[in-house]
């Protein structure tokens, strides 16, 4: 099958739908899923019979409301088609109330104390603005989850109030610049993808791997990726053959993969998509990392999408490219060739400076977790200190305007490399700077700090979130201006005088950086525990709560939620490593040392002269570092057992870091020193060097 032909072939898709559905209901539904707007019932009575009888069609017996519930997976319940009939028959029947409404326990579900045990009723409701996809001979339909009160237990639903949000505002900026023609403003999205593939016999062997998804002992090889030959190298056959696969399988459930190559660490690919707009986009991640991890085991791989899975050893991430578009097409952040003047990209923009600037709480906690705080600020990813790349050009266009002065744009718009066969090359409006976690990209700005294992949906709510808001007092101020040019350009400048701080244009992994970003008064939160604390701030209410996307009660529900996994991570990686220190490690040096000590003692029955082992230097020291081991094992037992006391999760957090952490470090350091003592034979896994070179 041509890619062409297999694109979209498991998808309920508009052109599907123009297919199988009446002109008036094709255009009702085309015309809710443009704007955002209810679906009428008799609507989704015509719409829900054709997509059973396409599903059927294409082999599906059941149906599930595929919803994304705060453990930041994907969660579906089954149910058939088939209602049963008189004289032992049956039907095929799916109606208008099967598609809108489902229902699940939701006390089952991460909720924040937003539903008890006893509280059971929730309920799925229909995205419209999502397309149905067939997965295992089910029809998948992407709904919001919501509880008995209606507060929401997703990470869909606060997505799509803030696409609504952010419309809303938008729109009032583009109509006071005289566009009356654009109908809604949407924010697009293209998320990068990084994860590495490890072959799954070697994954087997590695209990820290399975419990955590990532190492939890692991000694550095002497090769990793010092080189960089493995960057953008020649995809391995192995992985080739993966990626094929992989494509195909995206490709039908109409994910637009475009982009693959080895990232910078072995083992290590990215995969990339295009452009979507921002819930279909949530949605496609959701299911890529679903598909690369079933797709992976059928290579005889696993895909590993921790955030770091081998410590010293580069960390995956997931580069959140966001764009503003209308309904027409335009890019609001497309700064054109005189981006000086460009008023209403200037003014955007300065909206977007204002937001990250007040809001960088928010944004470091929208990439909160307990794998991603591994990751931020390792030389190889963001630090946890928000700050915005816009490139020497724009910044010297902001300065000028700051200044009174006329830009002159010095460069020109083509590059020569200065070998005469080769053409020039259009220069873009800015470098790219892969230290930043918030860079503008030529008409883009890419959040760097998203985990790969994450959700997009939460750094995506923030941003639509904190924009939305910048746009409306923006709205608030120009729309009562006499002088409406006069009045943009006063706010621009103010707005640029006043978040200034936030612009860094350098490198962001420097330690100078951190001093001078002290100085600029911007916040560095390490951890998780650094940042929970500031979530229910009177200020982030406020914001949540003006803009209609999260109300104080389900923010201090999130609070709770990322307070707890966070926790209960910690405590599975405690418990997995003082498992593995005690019945693999220490085990294997007892092993080592023995074998040693039975050659020391042979020789010394055999030696005539008394001289002393050649075993002996390496007896006392493997003796020493069993010992250590095992006083620190002990260490963190006792640490583990503290910590059971404590019944106020942001409380526990907060130990975890001071004093769980601490004590997991300190462990893996002597066993990881025993892994480069100990004879190969002995040890019981797999070490880096075999896991990253597996494939």
């Amino acid at each position: 099958m041509k890619p062409q032909e297999m694109f979209g072939s498991r998808v309920f898709n508009f052109d599907v739908m123009r297919s199988r559905l009446p002109r008036e209901t094709y255009e009702a539904l085309q015309q809710a899923m443009a704007t955002g707007k209810r679906l009428p019932p008799e609507v989704a009575a015509i719409v829900a019979n054709a997509m059973k009888d396409w599903a059927i069609e294409h082999g599906c017996t059941h149906y599930s409301h595929w919803f994304q519930p705060l453990s930041g997976m994907t969660a579906e319940k089954h149910d058939s088609f088939i209602t049963p009939v008189d004289h032992g028959r049956l039907i095929m029947e799916f109606g208008p109330q099967q598609l809108i409404r489902g229902e699940s326990d939701a006390s089952s579900f991460p909720s924040g104390g937003l539903r008890a045990t006893f509280e059971a009723r929730g309920y799925t409701a229909w995205d419209p603005t999502s397309y149905p996809f067939i997965k295992d001979y089910t029809l998948h339909i992407p709904t919001a989850f919501c509880s008995y009160d209606g507060q929401a237990l997703d990470k869909k639903t606060p997505l799509l109030r803030s696409m609504d949000a952010l419309n809303r505002q938008a729109l009032r900026i583009l109509r006071l610049f005289g566009n009356f023609d654009a109908q809604r403003v949407t924010a697009c999205v293209g998320a990068e993808q990084e994860y590495f593939l490890i072959d799954k016999a070697l994954y087997n062997q590695r209990r820290d791997l399975q419990y955590t998804g990532r190492t939890l002992f692991g000694a550095r090889p002497p090769k990793a990726q010092e080189l960089s030959d493995h960057y953008y190298g020649t995809i391995p056959r192995r992985v080739q053959d993966f990626m094929q696969e992989l494509n195909e399988e995206l490709w039908m459930l109409g994910i637009p993969a475009k982009t693959e190559h080895n990232e910078a660490a072995p083992g290590q690919h990215e995969l990339a998509p295009i452009f979507e707009t921002v819930n279909i986009a949530a949605d496609h991640n959701q299911m890529m990392m679903e598909v690369l991890k079933r797709t992976a085991i059928k290579h005889n791989m696993v895909c590993l999408l921790h955030e770091k899975p081998f410590e010293g050893i580069n960390g995956s991430g997931k580069h959140n490219n966001w764009s503003l578009s209308t309904n027409q097409g335009a890019n609001l952040l497309e700064p054109g060739a005189t981006p000086q003047e460009n008023a209403q990209f200037l003014l955007i923009l300065a909206a977007i400076l204002k937001a990250v600037d007040e809001h960088q709480d928010l944004l470091r906690l929208s990439v909160a977790s307990a794998g991603n705080d591994c990751r931020l600020g390792a030389f190889e990813a963001p630090p946890s200190i928000v700050s915005i790349f816009l490139g020497d050009e724009l910044t010297e266009v902001l300065d000028a305007l700051v200044n009174h002065r006329t830009y002159v744009r010095e460069t020109t718009a083509d590059m020569s490399i200065g070998v005469h066969v080769l053409p020039k090359i259009p220069r873009d409006i800015s470098d790219r700077n892969r230290t930043s976690p918030f860079a503008f990209t030529g008409n883009k700005f890419e959040f760097r700090s998203v985990g790969s294992a994450m959700s997009i949906a939460e750094a995506n709510i923030t941003i639509n979130t904190a924009m939305a808001d910048a746009l409306m007092q923006f709205a608030d101020e120009l729309e009562k201006a006499d002088d409406f040019h006069a009045a943009c350009e006063q706010l621009i400048i103010a707005t640029i005088t006043k978040h200034r701080r936030i612009i860094f244009n350098g490198n962001s992994y420097a330690e100078a950086w951190r001093k001078e970003a002290k100085k600029r008064g911007l916040l560095e939160l390490r951890t998780v525990a650094d940042c929970l604390p500031l979530m229910a701030s009177e200020k982030n209410v406020t914001l949540f709560e003006r803009q209609r996307v999260l109300s104080e009660v389900e923010i201090k529900s999130r609070v709770e939620v990322l307070s707890e996994q966070y926790c209960q991570v910690l405590r599975v990686e405690a418990q997995t490593m003082l498992d593995i220190a005690r019945q693999e490690i220490l085990p294997a040096i007892a092993a080592y040392a023995g074998e040693l000590g039975l050659a020391a003692t042979h020789k010394r029955q055999l030696q005539a002269n008394n001289k002393a082992p050649a075993e002996l230097p390496l007896l006392t020291l493997l003796d020493e570092l069993m010992a250590n081991a095992a006083q620190e094992a002990d260490k963190l037992d006792e640490v583990l057992s503290s910590l059971e006391k404590s019944h106020n999760w942001m409380t526990l957090a907060l130990k975890c870091k001071q004093t769980l952490l601490p004590q997991m470090r300190a462990l893996r350091t002597v066993c990881d020193a025993a892994e480069l003592r100990v004879a190969k034979k002995h040890w019981p896994f797999p070490t880096y060097g075999e896991l990253i070179n597996s494939i």
